[in-house]
């Protein structure tokens, strides 16, 4: 195995913050930190999903749709003159109004010139304890194609995606470059301190699997802090952070703390799923005649 002479080198800012009820401090810490990672060379940042406010989900309440907004709107035009002026790449996450009664768990990828390169709508939605987005989001439609830009291909996927293989292989078949989570994920405080690390393991390990299988970079953004549930019915949600980046063969590349807001700025070589490709040729060898019941949702 040798090393390529040729690299295609991309810098990515991933911004890991904790997030209060006040949207507009929100927004101009996040304007902030994408400041830091543009001054810091980025090409591309990355924010965490659903970045403008707190995670909504954790109770069912009609009063949080009023924080939606179109697309555009004021979140894509305040990025967007962000992204233009420093002349980078970003990603957002909003909470997308398409029509009265039709929400989605949208990214929206901006491209240098702060127009809008592409959007993708959620296509997991989880319904689970603490995590009631079927009550919010209804399912993306617009299917795992990835989003061109003047620096490649980016496969977004947001968050519950994250645990799908189907999701970062489509994303990879239709030609993704590189594969983006932004996600908000973290431990409902009652759980063990081992199951906690099993379940951080967990999300971690799933997404390096992703990265080794079809030979691509990869980075997760979480968010991080402790969110109460207005409810109380739980404890709230303590986010991991730990935002990452994986090479195409699973390696971590950097990783972010469990419990710290931070920036990180790291380069990646996209020519590197090349190589990796051709010495692991996962792609070659599938036995697309064989796969057809995974379209079933359970071999009786």
């Amino acid at each position: 195995m040798y090393p390529s002479k040729e690299a295609r080198i991309v810098r990515i800012g991933l911004i890991q913050q904790s997030n209060t009820a006040d949207i507009q401090k929100n927004r101009q810490k996040l304007t902030d930190n994408i400041r830091y990672c543009a001054a810091q060379g980025a090409q591309l940042v990355v924010l965490q999903e659903l970045h403008n406010g707190l995670y909504f989900c954790q109770t069912e309440d009609t009063t949080q749709f009023d924080a939606s907004e179109t697309i555009p709107g004021p979140s894509t035009a305040l990025f967007g003159r962000l992204a233009k002026e420093l002349e980078i790449v970003l990603v957002v996450s909003l909470f997308e109004k398409r029509a009265p009664g039709l929400y989605h768990n949208t990214a929206v990828v901006l491209e240098k010139d702060g127009s809008i390169a592409g959007r993708y709508r959620k296509m997991h939605i989880p319904d689970d304890p603490a995590y009631y987005e079927k009550f919010y989001f209804t399912p993306g439609d617009n299917g795992f194609r990835p989003i061109a830009t003047s620096i490649g291909k980016l496969g977004v996927l947001v968050c519950w995606d994250q645990w799908y293989p189907e999701a970062a292989r489509l994303m990879a078949l239709a030609g993704a470059e590189l594969l983006l989570y932004p996600t908000a994920i973290g431990w409902e405080s009652s759980d063990t301190k081992e199951e906690k690390e099993r379940q951080k393991n967990a999300w971690t390990t799933v997404q390096q699997g992703h990265a080794i299988a079809n030979g691509l970079n990869l980075v997760a953004i979480n968010r991080v802090g402790q969110e109460d549930d207005p409810s109380a019915q739980t404890r709230g949600i303590q986010f991991w952070g730990s935002s990452f980046a994986a090479g195409p063969q699973g390696e971590i590349i950097t990783q972010a703390s469990a419990t710290q807001e931070e920036n990180l700025v790291v380069e990646i070589d996209l020519k590197r799923s090349e190589e990796v490709r051709r010495w692991w040729p996962f792609l070659r060898d599938r036995r697309i005649d064989a796969y057809g019941d995974l379209t079933k949702r359970f071999i009786d």
